[in-house]
């Protein structure tokens, strides 16, 4: 008997004992949230000591800090009518300033009118410049509240931007997408689709639920693991959308095999124990698979991937738990009242065709698998086709310049740009020892110069010496975004010529800054990307290897999910890149792909797209054990759990189009590639690529060499205890 049969029959036959513990479960969670939850972060930042790192602490022990020149944030106040010297201009400054100060939020401002500082003014002298210092993100709220009044002023714009608003700023625009997009959209579209797949509204809930206790309970884990670890603050957006997108899917398989063992004839306790031999079973391998394609990510040595990746595990082992236990023990509990509150025609059909082979399925998989030949490679070469673009696939950091126009940070970093193009609160940092060697003098001299007339840069730069003469630092702002295209290239520029500037010294020469911090976030995230192909791709084949006991199945699912991930990034850049209807979609035409992004949705589809291949394979493989035939069991397979795949798959899609709806870039991005990816896998691979490809394989799908058979024999989807003669509910 499968550990999963035994799990079903035990918590279904003491239903309150699982629940007890799992409501336990929820109030601990409930309560690390409240008491022990952690501060998250929006940087991305490298965990391999790059050079950005290195630079900032060689910095930081060479030049004590100066809080009367620190700045985290600039304020910009503009006017058409006033010019700065203007009795208006000066008091709306003072007034402003009065009120930031006001709000506890803004410390150390200084203002032109008591620093007389020449460079806070604009050439035009219709702009001033605040440097100010926000403590912490917190405080950037009501410095952005004082902004937003002062707006209202029709002679005068005011835009902030900088270190804290622009972190704040992106916080309060991935609360929003969370809440605008996978809560107010993602849940209710999948809760209509579950109710249409189940045909009744309490079958339908039931998933929602599981998902919602999983996605709680895997919170309470990451609030305690973010107090000793760096994890950024997208862990939330990825764990609830993992946690609706698994925990749906996973109780839907369950729920549907129970519901069709009841309907051939079952007892409850016996349909129960039927579910968790076979669909139960399918959960944990389907389960295990994700995790393994989420490990992947794990190796990449950068806090946004890891804590990406953490999210997704958590909520993936906590879904697989709850559907192997609290599942069962609630349908011990609510017996066939999980099909209550029927809907009209579809409640009807749902219940009298338990697991139906659709007509409609049905038709499509005959007329595919009557012409396998032409059906393969018309649906391959869509797929090529589609995955064409990703030739061009550029990956960046989109930055401050891709928010919203809403924004306080974006609007004081364009009126930053018109009017104060040399002030920056993130300058590119060049720092190097030996300060005092002649050689080094001459060869940061040389640098300086350099940069000066290079394009890529804007003025010469402020040089600054430790109090010991033994460290120079130069300060120089980058064009543009400095987590934009140019900014990044202007560092790898930077880089390659210092290196060749400073060869004949003997000292440490290393550019810091954000830009730099950013190329450095690049390159952790792009150059470890093989190697997560490779492991992922590897584990995966000899998962599936051993579960169904074929290379050739494996070594099949492998090539479609490679087809399908590849015509989502071609489709990514086609959109977003090339800006093919990115109006019409209403997404954001930007330069680059965030540079997480291929690689997120990679493993991300990999352990997803399993859930449908090992339910899909299980049901296949079951019915060619039992008639040897491939036509017939590639038939009964498809067109059996066709409806529960689609429905599964449109569930996902729901749930990730509710990132893809959001204003944030690299959430749409995300949203949308895992949107088109899951849609092609449940609609061109699994039923015209798969049937066709194993119709012509016949039994070659089967194959294992004989110097394999040593492998043990694990089964996704076991036998469900033999059915009685008589039955009765």
């Amino acid at each position: 008997m499968a550990v999963t049969e035994l799990l079903a029959r035990s918590c279904s036959r003491h239903p309150w004992r699982t629940i007890g513990a799992w409501i336990g479960a929820v109030v601990l969670a409930i309560a690390a949230l409240a008491l022990v939850f952690g501060s998250l972060t929006t940087n991305g930042h490298p965990t391999n000591d790059p050079e950005s790192q290195r630079a900032d602490e060689m910095i930081a022990q060479s030049f004590p800090p100066d809080p009367s020149r620190a700045t985290t944030d600039l304020v910009v106040v503009s006017s058409l009518r006033f010019t700065v010297s203007s009795p208006q201009f000066r008091a709306f400054v003072l007034r402003l300033a009065a009120a930031g100060r006001a709000t506890g939020g803004v410390e150390n401002a200084r203002i032109y009118y008591e620093t007389r500082d020449r460079t806070q003014v604009s050439p035009d002298r219709h702009a001033l410049l605040i440097p100010i210092v926000i403590p912490d993100t917190d405080q950037a709220g009501p410095v952005e509240d004082v902004v937003d009044r002062a707006n209202e002023s029709p002679a005068f714009d005011v835009g902030v931007t900088g270190n804290q608003s622009s972190d704040y700023d992106f916080n309060q625009l991935s609360q929003h997408d969370l809440k605008s997009g996978e809560l107010k959209f993602g849940v209710p579209a999948a809760l209509v689709i579950l109710i249409l797949v189940f045909g009744a509204i309490v079958a339908g809930l039931v998933p929602l639920l599981m998902a919602i206790i999983s996605i709680v309970v895997a919170l309470g884990f990451v609030a305690v693991l973010s107090q000793p670890f760096n994890l950024s603050v997208f862990i939330i957006n990825m764990l609830t959308g993992m946690g609706l997108a698994l925990g749906i899917d996973y109780s839907l398989f369950v729920v549907s095999r129970y519901r069709e063992e009841r309907g051939g004839g079952r007892q409850q306790f016996d349909a129960i124990a039927g579910a968790g031999a076979t669909a139960s079973s399918a959960v944990l391998v389907s389960g295990t698979a994700f995790v393994v394609a989420m490990c992947g990510m794990m190796i990449v040595p950068n806090n946004v991937m890891r804590s990406l990746a953490l999210g997704a595990i958590l909520v993936g082992v906590v879904s697989v738990v709850a559907a192997l236990t609290l599942l069962p023990a609630l349908l011990g509990l609510m017996g066939d009242r999980v099909n209550a509150l029927r809907i009209p025609f579809f409640g009807r059909a749902s219940l009298e065709q338990a697991n139906p082979e659709g007509r409609f399925w049905s038709a499509i998989v005959t007329r595919v698998l009557s012409a396998p030949v032409v059906s393969l490679v018309v649906a391959v070469a869509l797929l090529l086709a589609l995955a064409a673009p990703l030739s061009g696939l550029k990956v960046g950091s989109n930055g401050v310049t891709t928010l919203p126009d809403r924004f306080p940070s974006k609007r004081g970093f364009l009126a930053l740009q018109q009017y104060f193009p040399r002030a920056t609160t993130n300058p590119v940092r060049i720092v190097s020892d030996h300060a005092s060697d002649p050689q080094v003098a001459a060869a940061f001299a040389a640098v300086r110069s350099q940069l000066a007339s290079n394009r890529e840069y804007v003025g010469r730069g402020d040089v600054l010496k430790s109090p010991d003469g033994q460290t120079k630092l130069l300060q120089i702002a980058a064009r543009g975004d400095p987590e934009g295209p140019a900014a990044i290239t202007a560092v790898r520029h930077l880089r390659s010529d210092i290196t060749s500037a400073f060869a004949v010294t003997d000292a440490t020469v290393l550019v810091g800054g954000d830009s730099a911090e950013t190329a450095d976030y690049l390159d952790s995230v792009s150059k470890p990307a093989p190697y997560v192909f490779l492991l992922v791709l590897g584990l995966t084949f000899i998962l599936l290897t051993v579960v169904f006991r074929s290379v050739v199945i494996a070594g099949t699912a492998v090539v479609l999910n490679l087809l399908s991930v590849g015509a989502a990034y071609g489709l990514l850049v086609l959109v977003f890149q090339h800006g093919w209807a990115t109006s019409l979609l209403g997404f954001s035409h930007v330069q680059t792909i965030e540079a997480w992004v291929p690689l997120f949705l990679f493993s991300v589809l990999f352990g997803l797209s399993m859930d449908y291949q090992v339910f899909l394979l299980s049901r296949i493989r079951e019915r060619y054990d039992a008639s040897g035939d491939t036509y017939d069991s590639v038939l009964h397979g498809v067109a059996s759990t066709a409806r529960i795949i689609t429905g599964a798959a449109l569930i996902i899609v729901a749930v990730f189009l509710g990132f893809a709806m959001g204003d944030l870039v690299m959430f749409q991005q995300m949203g949308f590639g895992v949107a088109v990816a899951l849609l092609i896998d449940a609609t061109i691979i699994r039923s015209i690529i798969l049937p066709s490809a194993m119709k012509l394989l016949g039994r070659w799908n089967w194959y294992l060499p004989r110097w394999l058979e040593w492998l043990p024999r694990l089964e996704a989807e076991g036998s469900a205890p033999a059915r009685p003669a008589t039955t009765s509910s």
